[in-house]
């Protein structure tokens, strides 16, 4: 973590105000990756936000933030605390999210979520990569970075629904070219949507970074389970209706947790020993087949004992 000074703040649409953040003394900041997100420290708790800005300059971060209504207050601080000059605590970058190479790419947002997929289709035009956007929002005056994505000409496809009506996922998804990898962020039912037309793609050409986590249609009954952890040196029992992080972070032996809610991926833990009960909405099939790592903030363990690389 690190304290960064708000260099700007920018309203880029309704209800949404872009900070750009830099080293008080001017030292580079970490190197990141498109897709990759960071930890804003405020007084409701930590909150995720994806860096939107160039990955080439190490002076400053970029990042969006929507004003949620009804939301747990992060994003109320962010518009209503922080004045040019504030510092901010902000964690190291971490991507979930990364842009893997592919003979072109579909970019879907949906609201703020267009924010983490700005570096990737500047990353895929300068590779040479074919690339689309197809970007929707409720109207034009709530799409953030119109005026950044205009120089991009007919390769985004704006549809404020207001004008559009809902997304046509069908007309842009049925039929997809082969080898086409398909990025999407979003609210859930653009995600849900999405993953519909995936049943017919190519294991692993849709990839997708979510606001809020899956719901769980038919979990595991909670019970009890012990995890021994084996650079602490120490066993844990985790009770019934309470998480792995819970138990670790009161034990003082790991402060790994942002989102708590499974979608982050801050807390993913290689599994030693064991089969992971797996409740996040980060890992994909074969990351979940595998059973080599889990969200410990969400998911559980199907057997008696779980060993794990803590």
């Amino acid at each position: 973590m690190t304290e960064l000074r708000v260099r700007q703040l920018r309203w880029e649409a309704d209800d949404i105000v872009s900070l750009t953040l830099a080293e008080p003394h001017g030292r580079r900041l970490p190197s990141w990756q498109p897709g990759a997100h960071v930890d804003l420290h405020t007084p409701a708790g930590v909150r995720q936000y994806s860096l939107c800005g160039n990955p080439r300059r190490r002076d400053a971060w970029r990042v969006a933030v929507y004003r949620e209504p009804g939301g747990r207050g992060g994003s109320q601080w962010v518009h209503d605390g922080l004045r040019v000059g504030s510092l901010v605590t902000v964690g190291a970058p971490r991507n979930a999210f990364p842009l893997l190479p592919a003979p072109r790419y579909l970019f879907i947002g949906g609201g703020i979520g267009v924010t983490p997929l700005l570096p990737m289709i500047d990353q895929a035009g300068r590779a040479g990569v074919p690339w689309t956007l197809l970007y929707g929002g409720r109207r034009r005056s709530s799409m953030a970075f119109l005026s950044e994505l205009g120089r991009y000409g007919d390769r985004v496809r704006l549809r404020p629904e207001d004008e559009y009506g809902r997304l046509d996922l069908a007309a842009e998804l049925d039929g997809l070219a082969e080898g086409t990898a398909v990025y999407c962020c979003g609210p859930p039912g653009l995600v849900a949507a999405v993953e519909e037309h995936d049943r017919s793609w190519p294991p692993g050409a849709l990839h997708i970074e979510r606001f809020a986590p899956v719901a769980q249609q038919h979990p595991l009954d909670d019970t009890a389970f012990d995890v021994q952890l084996v650079r602490s040196g120490v066993t844990l029992r985790i009770p019934a209706r309470t998480s792995i992080l819970d138990v670790v972070e009161r034990a003082g032996l790991a402060n790994v947790g942002s989102c708590y809610q499974g979608t982050c991926g801050s807390c993913e833990t290689k599994v030693v020993e064991g089969t992971p009960d797996h409740r996040d909405s980060v890992l994909s099939a074969d990351e979940r087949a595998s059973g080599t790592s889990m969200m410990i903030c969400v998911s559980r363990c199907t057997s008696s004992r779980l060993v794990l690389d803590l």
